[in-house]
């Protein structure tokens, strides 16, 4: 450790040093000073020692950067019910015309992102979200009007043109002017933001599937209000100090800083960043292996996250309910909407955990979840008993209709029959939508935001941006993958054979995040780096924050009484610890300085 990695929290006279972890791994507190239990609870509540409370201006900055997250739920999520209505009105919407609709906004997404690494390094994040959520408002006017399919794709590709760049910029943002003991709970906020547009863009597309034309405009089109109101926000709001001071720009670094925070003491927290930013600089150069191993693991998150299906299901979940039976348009939505409620209710769940339980745990729980009830689906999608049935062409002009018979025309049979497209009627459409609530319990808490919250912690400055626009970038290839593929693959190996891939895949992704993703909680952003010193898969070692023990001691016990020598010999101690599975054992008793 570097003399850019020692820093100490002064309060009332008092420094926060570090001592030797107990024996028997519990908490480690000695405190000088008339009110020990008080000191022990905000510690074990996770907040900084001495550190002062969080302004206000926060979580202002996280409500507008999160619309972001809002309208990127909205825009995805829309199309589950509006797609229903498209395909009866604008005739000939066949399986890759929906898939194309679909997926048009996710591959403009995946492009977008791999280009907001160069646009958030020379524009800045606050320029970036202003851009976004620009070209989110056109796109949603072009979708509004589309006069026919083609307009549409277009207003889909210009949508997901700001989805891309605001879904790789807003973490970045929010990490950078977060407190590191609130920084997961705001950067997951984020992601209850995203699948709260989803349950909103449920609603509305309920709302609006009454109306006999024209109903999927006014779903598509809502999307101006979140944007305009996130573009106007952002015009008063600052840039990230962070970036700020990378780009030499430290005065108003110091200001902004000064301003988030809305106390005077920032010194501190301000030299650490920017000796980090210093050294960080002098090393941007060449490779960088921790940088390399951070990257292969941020990218692996969101390639599993999207090889679980997700979006498949938030995207189809209308048409996979009509799959399971569902025969009714209305209801089929209305329905859809209870898996977007699951959604949203079980993030805020990981809301909640996510600095309780941390990173790693939460993920892993997530994906084995998961796996288990995608393969509970695919069973359950298989159970289907049909009589009497006759099997007839489709009409060319329409999938709505059968090409003769008594199905040939909206109204059924006198004898009652009716036409069953791409589905076979059943009375077990209630199990299906009961997989889909548990998949979605499982999925939300963990695997949801935590691809997005890890990714805007393990890069250090120089490659954040770069980094998580790497990891968009995959997120959204994926993404293209699995919805353009979709149907076809369900006409090929069935429904329940594309459940019974995705949970292979969910379990694949349980032991790349059991070897690979190391415990960021509670950390700061220029000590993360340290967790990717060692080789690719040792993230079973404990981490930097099992072996850090805070010892609040008065100004008589001056840490700079220490020598030399016993400085750097406790900080390699701890470094050896951070990457490695060595036992920690302590030389001796004496304290030392935050490294």
């Amino acid at each position: 450790m570097g003399d850019a990695g020692k820093k100490a929290a002064a309060d009332d006279g008092e420094r926060s040093l570090i001592g030797a972890p107990p024996a028997d791994g519990g908490v480690s507190i000695s405190v000088s000073g008339t009110d020990a239990t008080t000191d022990l609870l905000d510690r074990l509540q996770g907040q900084d020692a001495g550190g002062p409370p969080t302004p206000w201006f926060v979580f202002v900055l996280t409500f507008f950067s999160a619309l972001g997250g809002f309208i990127f739920g909205y825009d995805t999520g829309v199309v589950s019910g509006a797609m229903l209505l498209l395909k009866r009105e604008m005739g000939s919407m066949d399986a890759l015309w929906q898939e194309l609709v679909v997926s048009s906004t996710v591959g403009a997404a995946a492009v977008s992102a791999l280009l907001g690494g160069a646009l958030n390094g020379a524009l800045g994040r606050r320029v970036c979200i202003l851009l976004a959520s620009g070209v989110f408002a056109v796109g949603g006017v072009v979708l509004s009007i589309a006069p026919d399919k083609v307009t549409l794709l277009l207003g889909r590709v210009i949508v997901g043109l700001g989805i891309g760049v605001a879904s790789m910029t807003v973490p970045v943002y929010i990490a950078e002017v977060s407190p590191p003991h609130l920084r997961g709970q705001l950067v997951t906020l984020n992601n209850l933001f995203i699948t709260g547009g989803q349950l909103i863009a449920s609603l509305v597309d309920g709302a609006f599937s009454y109306m006999h034309r024209d109903g999927w405009r006014y779903m598509l089109g809502l999307s101006v209000v979140p944007a305009v109101l996130q573009f106007t926000g952002f015009l008063f709001l600052p840039e990230s100090p962070r970036w700020l001071l990378q780009k030499g720009r430290c005065q108003e670094s110091r200001a902004v800083l000064q301003r988030i925070r809305g106390v005077p003491g920032i010194e501190e927290e301000f030299d650490s960043i920017r000796l980090s930013v210093e050294e960080e600089k002098k090393e941007a150069g060449g490779g960088h292996a921790p940088t390399r191993r951070a990257l292969i693991v941020g990218c692996g998150m969101q390639m599993f996250q999207q090889l679980c299906g997700i979006n498949t299901v938030m995207y189809y979940s209308a048409t996979i309910l009509q799959m399971a039976g569902v025969r009714n348009d209305q209801q089929a939505i209305w329905l859809a909407s209870a898996t977007a409620a699951t959604n949203f209710l079980f993030t805020l769940v990981g809301v909640w955990l996510v600095e309780r339980v941390g990173r790693r745990r939460l993920s892993l729980g997530s994906m084995l979840g998961t796996s288990l009830s995608l393969c509970v689906l695919a069973n359950y999608t298989t159970s289907t008993t049909v009589y009497n049935s006759t099997c007839l062409p489709t009409d060319p002009a329409s999938s709505e209709h059968a090409a003769w018979g008594s199905c040939s025309s909206q109204a059924a049979g006198g004898d009652g029959s009716f036409w069953a497209y791409n589905y076979c009627p059943t009375p077990y459409s209630w199990v299906v939508l009961l997989g889909l609530l548990l998949y979605l319990a499982s999925f939300a808490p963990g695997m949801g935001p935590m691809p997005w919250t890890v990714n805007s912690e393990i890069y250090p400055l120089w490659a954040r941006s770069t980094g998580n626009a790497c990891s968009a970038g995959v997120n959204w290839t994926f993404n293209v993958l699995v919805s353009l593929t979709f149907l076809h693959v369900a006409q090929e190996i069935t429904y329940y054979g594309v459940f019974f891939l995705y949970a292979a895949m969910s379990l694949l992704g349980v032991f790349f995040i059991l070897g690979c993703l190391p415990e960021t909680r509670g950390l700061q952003l220029e000590e993360i780096e340290g967790l990717f010193a060692g080789r690719l898969c040792s993230c079973g070692s404990p981490t930097a924050t099992d072996a850090v023990h805070y010892i609040r001691v008065t100004s008589g016990d001056d840490p700079q009484n220490l020598s030399d020598t016993e400085h750097s010999g406790r900080e390699d101690l701890t470094s050896r610890r951070t990457t490695s599975q060595e036992p920690f054992e302590e030389p001796s008793s004496k304290s030392f300085n935050v490294a």
